[in-house]
C-alpha cells in the first residue's frame, strides 16, 4: 500500500462504545489485552473469554486487564457447550475472535492442536452465535499468512487465493472459509433483516509492539535479549515482512466492528490491515534498527536450519483505506521506539497499564 493522503476515521470521540456490550476470545494474549485496555477507555462494557495468559510476565497481567472487565472466562474455544454458555450468558452485541494458536514454529509440533483451536474454536463461536439474538457484528481475526504465497513482489489483497504451507498458515485460511461458509449458509446478506448479523475477517501484518513476550516470535526475543545484555540470535535475516504496531490493526478492528453494527451489509466480508510499502522490511534491518534505538544491542545469524516460513510476504490495504477508511497513523519508526519506550517503563517498574494508555492516546491523536 502506497502513502495516500487519507485521513483515518476517528475511533473515538462518537460515544459507539460507551456501554457497548463487547465479547472478546483470547483476551490474555498480547493483542487482547491491548485490546482491551483500549475498549475500556472508550467505556465498553468487555467480557474475556481464554484460557490463562500464554507466557510470563504477560500484558494481561502488567496492566491488571481482569480488573477492566464486566466478565473474566478462564475457558477454551475447543469446549463448544462452555463458549456458547459464555455468549449466552453474557448477550453481547460484537464478538471480536481472537483466541488462537498464533505461532507458525509450534504449529509444526502441534499440527493437530493448531487446527483444532483455530479452526473448531471458529466453528464453535459461530455456533454458540447462531444461537445468541443480541450479537450484531462479528469480526474473525486471521492473518497476512492466510493467503497462499507465491512470494511475489506486490501485496496480498482481499480476493487472492488463500493457502498456507505450514499448519498454522493453513489452518488460519480455513478459519477464513469458516466465516465465509457460515455468512453464506446461516448469516447471508439476502436475509440480513431476518437475522441482523453482519460478519467479518481481518489479515493484520506482522503485529509488534511493547508487551510482547511470546517465545520464537523476532520482537520479543530481541527485548529479552537486550534486556538481559546478550546477543540477539536472528534465525531468517533476509525474510521480509509487512511490519505494523500493534494499535494499526486493533483500529481497523474497532472501526470495522462499528461499521458492521451500522451497515452490516456493505461491511461483511474480508479486510486487510496492513502497513505501508516503505514499512516492509528484512528481519534484519529490524533488529539493526532495535539495536541502534536501544545503545548497546548487537546480534548473531543462527545459520542452522529451521522449518520453512515464508520469505516475502506483503498486504494490500486499499479496500480498507478507501471504504472504512482506515489508515496506518504510525510509522515502522514510531512503532519501534514505541516498544523501546515502553520497554524502558517496564524496567523501571511503571504502571504499564497507563504507559498502554499513554501510547492509546498519542496514537488517538496522531493523523
Amino acid at each position: 500500500m502506497e502513502d495516500m493522503a487519507i485521513s483515518p476515521a476517528a475511533i473515538s470521540g462518537n460515544g459507539f462504545w460507551s456501554g457497548r456490550r463487547v465479547f472478546i476470545t483470547g483476551h490474555t494474549g498480547f493483542k487482547g489485552a491491548w485490546l482491551c485496555i483500549w475498549l475500556s477507555r472508550l467505556g465498553a462494557r468487555i467480557t474475556g473469554y481464554a484460557l490463562d495468559p500464554p507466557t510470563s510476565p504477560s500484558l494481561f497481567e502488567l496492566a491488571k486487564v481482569s480488573d477492566l472487565l464486566h466478565h473474566h472466562y478462564i475457558a477454551d474455544v475447543r469446549d463448544a457447550e462452555r463458549l456458547r454458555q459464555a455468549i449466552a450468558e453474557d448477550e453481547p452485541e460484537i464478538v471480536i475472535h481472537m483466541a488462537a494458536q498464533p505461532l507458525v514454529r509450534d504449529s509444526y509440533s502441534i499440527p493437530v492442536a493448531t487446527y483444532e483451536i483455530n479452526v473448531m474454536g471458529t466453528v464453535n463461536l459461530l455456533e454458540a452465535i447462531r444461537s445468541c439474538a443480541s450479537v450484531r457484528a462479528v469480526v474473525n481475526v486471521t492473518t497476512d499468512k492466510c493467503y497462499e504465497n507465491h512470494e511475489q513482489n506486490r501485496g496480498y489483497s482481499e480476493d487472492d487465493r488463500l493457502g498456507g504451507y505450514d499448519p498454522y498458515s493453513s489452518s488460519k485460511a480455513c478459519s477464513e472459509l469458516v466465516a465465509a461458509a457460515y455468512r453464506s449458509s446461516f448469516f447471508n446478506p439476502n436475509f440480513f433483516e431476518s437475522h441482523r448479523v453482519a460478519i467479518a475477517t481481518a489479515r493484520a501484518g506482522n503485529v509488534i509492539g511493547g508487551g510482547d513476550w511470546a517465545t520464537d516470535r523476532l520482537i520479543p526475543d530481541c527485548i529479552r535479549s537486550l534486556l538481559e545484555g546478550e546477543e540477539i540470535i536472528v534465525r531468517n535475516p533476509a525474510a521480509v515482512r509487512p511490519w505494523q504496531h500493534v494499535l494499526e490493526p486493533l483500529s481497523g478492528y474497532l472501526q470495522l466492528a462499528e461499521r458492521l453494527y451500522s451497515d452490516g451489509l456493505v461491511c461483511a466480508g474480508p479486510w486487510n490491515f496492513g502497513p505501508l510499502d516503505g514499512d516492509v522490511k528484512s528481519v534484519e534491518w529490524i533488529v539493526q534498527r532495535l539495536c541502534s534505538l536501544w545503545g548497546d544491542g548487537a546480534y548473531l545469524v543462527d545459520r542452522g536450519g529451521h522449518p520453512h516460513e515464508t520469505g516475502f510476504l506483503s498486504l494490500d490495504s486499499s479496500k480498507a483505506v478507501m471504504q472504512l477508511p482506515w489508515y496506518p497513523r504510525w510509522n515502522l519508526d514510531q512503532a519501534l521506539n514505541s516498544i523501546i519506550t515502553w520497554t524502558l517503563a517496564y524496567r523501571q517498574g511503571m504502571d504499564m497499564r497507563l504507559e498502554c494508555r499513554r501510547q492509546i492516546e498519542q496514537y488517538e491523536a496522531d493523523e
